[in-house]
């Protein structure tokens, strides 16, 4: 397992306007073909601009073009993914806005906020090969002059209103004050822009909501054994807004119904898999089964290699783990660190699904989108961050 690790500061506004993200802000990042742009990061930072530009542009709105159906639009924003698994489950979320009477007159699209996620899945790297595109391109594309939608609805699919989240806002941002100089100002100034809060925007509203629904799926589990969810999590340095706070509430207000509850990430610190061992320790929960379930809105490389995966290069017979400064153990995926600590932790206690895919927490979302264009239009200057 790979720790994140992040560019300096002063990229981030050219990683902004390509879809580059937290996740792929590493040391160095290899070079791949069919991609917008090209980074390659050693000593310095260099950050190319090739002819992908222009043509990725005319496919995403030839596509809006050709599916145009009505004067509304939603663009769903995820991080991403490159696993057929996440594939699925965005087609599903897609399929349920478009199915659902609240959405009637809105088209659906779906983008990648991850320039990496788009450039692997293009590639095929887990065996299947999906084309995305960054938020950029797709509302670049509603403000075609042959598409021009009256009204543009960004729903967000993070977890919690982090640094990702922050992103969401900065296409919008960026969009709302033609950045690049490109688009009809007058459009601008008439199309109403609304936003989609993610799952767990504020604690009074949304953590008892999702705790309420987790609860009732995971009940069984719970009855039988620990229940240990898998967030990202922000770093320190990158924990915008606070939003780690949610994965701590959200334990919180799973444990009125089981103590059996734990929530932890895989970036949060004193939030790791160590930490919520010290808490099931501390509970009398000593032994006994151990489930794992990705907070995660889809099952995807965290799910099925942090969470579910083989790894346990960190253990070490007859010395245990070694934990790295931060007192986290790496090089160990959740179901194994539990395995070698003596609990009943194996493939058949992973529940290897995303929360797109249970579509009780999938509608807590769609809530939001709801929620947003019921309210008033997006004031993109103040944004719709969290208190």
């Amino acid at each position: 397992m790979k720790k994140i690790k992040f560019f300096a500061m002063a990229i981030t506004a050219v990683c902004l306007a390509v879809g580059l993200t937290s996740c792929e802000k590493e040391k160095e990042v290899e070079k791949i073909v069919e991609k917008p742009v090209e980074v390659i990061v050693k000593d310095t930072v260099e950050v190319e601009k090739d002819n992908n530009w222009s043509r990725y542009q005319a496919i995403v709105t030839s596509d809006v073009k050709a599916n145009k159906k009505h004067g509304k639009v939603i663009l769903l924003v995820a991080f991403g993914c490159t696993w057929e698994q996440g594939f699925n489950a965005f087609d599903a979320t897609i399929e349920a806005y478009k199915n659902d009477a609240r959405f009637k007159d809105y088209d659906v699209f779906l983008s990648y906020s991850s320039a990496i996620c788009i450039n692997r899945a293009a590639a095929g790297e887990n065996g299947v090969t999906r084309n995305y595109y960054a938020p950029p391109f797709w509302l670049n594309a509603f403000a075609d002059k042959d598409v021009m939608y009256s009204e543009i609805v960004v729903q967000s699919l993070q977890v919690i209103p982090g640094e990702e989240y922050t992103r969401v806002i900065n296409y919008i941002k960026d969009f709302a004050n033609n950045a690049n100089g490109d688009l009809d100002d007058d459009y601008l100034a008439r199309v109403t822009l609304r936003l989609g809060v993610p799952l767990l925007q504020n604690k009074e509203e949304d953590i008892p909501a999702v705790a309420k629904e987790l609860n009732e799926l995971f009940k069984t589990q719970a009855a039988d054994g620990v229940v240990a969810f898998m967030g990202h999590g922000n770093p320190d340095e990158y924990d915008t807004y606070k939003a780690n706070i949610r994965y701590t509430e959200l334990e919180e207000a799973l444990q009125t119904y089981s103590k059996r509850y734990f929530v932890g990430t895989v970036d949060m610190m004193e939030n790791f898999k160590t930490n919520v061992y010290a808490r099931m320790q501390a509970a009398g929960f000593t032994s006994g089964k151990v489930y794992c379930v990705p907070l995660m809105s889809i099952d995807g490389d965290h799910g099925h290699n942090d969470m579910a995966g083989d790894d346990d290069d960190n253990w070490e017979d007859g010395k245990g783990f070694t934990p790295n400064d931060e007192g986290e153990v790496e090089d160990t995926s959740w179901k194994m660190y539990f395995q070698h600590l003596g609990y009943t932790c194996n493939n058949s206690t992973m529940i290897e699904k995303g929360l797109l895919e249970l579509p009780s927490i999938r509608n807590i979302w769609m809530n939001h989108t709801k929620a947003a264009i019921n309210g008033e239009p997006l004031d993109y200057y103040h944004s719709k961050n969290p208190e």
